[in-house]
């Protein structure tokens, strides 16, 4: 019996192991081979804006409700990006979070109105409104491991 138990704790640990390193692809086939750095479009994101990036990072976030965006932390410390993709047409698990993610896809931006009233300096303030520039990027294809 004791065997046996031994045998069966083995075989727990190999399979675990084997699956903690699975890689799982979402989305399109990546086709850019050269990585962009995300403190690079973080300091300039109008360079980046309609072109197609690649970028690696640690997934920090992920989406709740419907897995449609994740957040990739960047390449210095307390930079990230979000990446949003199409409703249903990805859906990142909430286990990807603190995974490896690959994604390829295109920088763009919206902008949102924030509440300027809070005494802070740095709005341009109309009417107790200010207008923000949120630069994000559309995922195409992803990999994580």
């Amino acid at each position: 019996m004791r065997n046996l138990t031994q045998i069966f704790l083995i075989i727990l640990f190999l399979s675990t192991t084997f699956f903690a390193n699975e890689t799982k692809k979402y989305g399109k086939e990546i086709t850019l081979t050269d990585k962009t750095n995300i403190s690079k479009i973080i300091a300039n994101p109008e360079l980046f804006v309609g072109k197609k990036v690649l970028v690696e990072g640690i997934i920090v976030g992920v989406c709740a409700k419907r897995g449609c965006w994740i957040k990739l932390a960047g390449d210095k410390e307390f930079e990230s990006i979000r990446i949003k993709v199409k409703d249903g047409e990805i859906i990142f698990p909430l286990e990807a979070k603190g995974k490896t993610a690959l994604v390829e896809g295109e920088v763009y931006s919206y902008k949102v109105e924030e509440d300027c009233t809070d005494g802070k300096e740095e709005h341009n303030c109309a009417n107790g409104k200010s207008e923000k520039t949120i630069y994000q990027i559309k995922g195409l294809g992803a990999v994580i491991k």
